[in-house]
């Protein structure tokens, strides 16, 4: 979200995202002394919410009560519980890019026709990113993944794809607990029966399950795609970021 934040206020805000690392699992980020002051001196704050960053949201309260506070699960009406990964879905995202948009209006009214060429220059930047989409939809439309961990769920939804991760195994994944040896199982014996199309690998994830799982789906032809749930350092912008996977995935369903 802070990538997008960038793009749209330019040069009239100053943008400072958090959480920035590539590496490591964000669910785990313990935020430090320094993140928490930043909140203090925000005139507006952009957080994902849906339980991802909770901290973010009581840094706000303690530190910054007047704050003007954006969520995407709020502007998206996402409820407790729900898949928070929620700059991989394509509606959020445009929901969430003309809601910041709009709060940066508040924020300095002065720069709203300003603003309002940054929004159209986004929605230009971001046509590739729904024509790939589109392309995949097309193409690939029924075509099944399994997953190693949920973060890439609402893009593969968006492209027609049917996931088909062991229940059993989600669930755990989703709750931060072991997947249990049946589940695990099951999942590599339809990666061994190439019943899945591809494997969908977050990058980010740490543990032998997941490395477990990709081993056998290169071993048994099953095309792996990996993705990462952050903005990876090398990567200019969001939709490049956003592009670039979904380039990998039609190469893997054979559509390029």
């Amino acid at each position: 979200w802070g990538n997008i934040v960038e793009q749209l206020a330019g040069q009239c805000g100053s943008v400072s995202t958090v959480v920035t690392a590539s590496s490591g699992d964000p669910h785990d980020y313990e935020p430090t002394t320094g993140d928490i002051a930043a909140f203090s001196k925000a005139k507006m704050v952009v957080i994902n919410g849906a339980g991802y960053d909770e901290w973010a949201t009581k840094a706000v309260k303690a530190n910054n009560s007047s704050a003007d506070v954006v969520s995407a699960a709020t502007v998206n009406n996402v409820q407790p519980g729900a898949n928070p990964h929620l700059w991989y879905n394509p509606t959020y995202v445009t929901n969430m890019a003309n809601a910041i948009t709009a709060q940066l209006k508040v924020v300095a009214p002065d720069a709203s026709s300003y603003y309002d060429e940054r929004q159209s220059a986004f929605q230009t930047a971001m046509k590739p990113y729904f024509a790939e989409i589109d392309k995949i939809k097309n193409g690939a439309a029924g075509k099944t993944y399994g997953a190693t961990e949920s973060v890439f769920d609402y893009m593969a939804q968006a492209c027609g794809l049917v996931n088909l991760t062991p229940a059993g195994y989600q669930n755990s994944i989703t709750n931060e607990s072991e997947p249990a040896p049946g589940d695990i199982a099951a999942f590599n014996a339809d990666l061994t029966s190439k019943k899945m199309s591809v494997l969908i690998y977050n990058t980010q994830t740490e543990g032998s399950v997941p490395n477990q799982l990709v081993n056998k789906a290169n071993s048994s032809g099953v095309p792996v795609v990996n993705v990462t749930e952050t903005l990876p350092a090398d990567v200019g912008t969001f939709e490049q970021w956003q592009i670039s996977q979904l380039q990998s995935l039609s190469k893997a369903l054979g559509l390029s």
